[in-house]
């Protein structure tokens, strides 16, 4: 068994660079104009919240799937946010690659959990998977919604790619059902 007291430094740099999401913008929204779009992190963390209520919807662990959903992303620190075009051009390393040299200096616990749950997130073979990347679709056309309806008309693409790659009943209601409402209809609730 390794020495567990010899990785603190190692985790605590993993720590320090998951903060750079914090400021790390989501590239694809410049392509429609907007030039202070969302954070990577802010991405993740509704990425988040939504797996893991999609995760209740579609009976599978919630958990598992916001754990997921968190961790989708963080590779971004090292290959940047491409955008899907700029994809076609590149070569980059897996994420799995990414995120084992990210991980490669921290507490052997941090470093196989982390590892597993990137792997089968890429994998897309386990029902926390499939739901997680619906996550990732649906959080995408509720924040094209939320800048549509700021105003941004060049956003359409954005929803009908995410639209159509839903895999889940339950996104696909949750996207028709965001699609037809005001991004403040919540707050009728309580206003009245």
């Amino acid at each position: 068994m390794a020495d567990e007291t010899a990785y603190p430094e190692g985790t605590a740099g993993f720590l320090f660079e998951m903060g750079v999401l914090k400021n790390a913008k989501r590239t694809g929204w410049w392509f429609t104009g907007n030039n202070n779009p969302e954070s990577i992190a802010e991405h993740s963390f509704r990425v988040g919240i939504i797996g893991a209520v999609l995760a209740m919807m579609e009976g599978v662990d919630p958990a598992k799937v916001a754990l997921m959903c968190l961790f989708h992303d963080t590779q971004e620190t090292r290959i940047g946010d491409i955008p899907h075009i700029g994809r076609r051009y590149i070569d980059a390393a897996t994420n799995q690659t990414v995120t084992a040299d990210q991980v490669s200096a921290a507490h052997p616990a941090v470093r196989d959990g982390v590892q597993r749950v990137v792997e089968e997130y890429e994998a897309k073979e386990s029902a926390e998977a499939v739901v997680a990347r619906d996550a990732d679709k649906l959080e995408c056309l509720v924040q094209a919604v939320e800048y549509r309806a700021q105003g941004n008309t060049l956003v359409q693409d954005w929803i009908d790619t995410s639209l159509n790659s839903l895999k889940t009943a339950s996104a696909r209601e949750l996207a028709e059902a965001a699609l037809t409402m005001s991004p403040l209809k919540w707050r009728q609730t309580f206003l009245g």
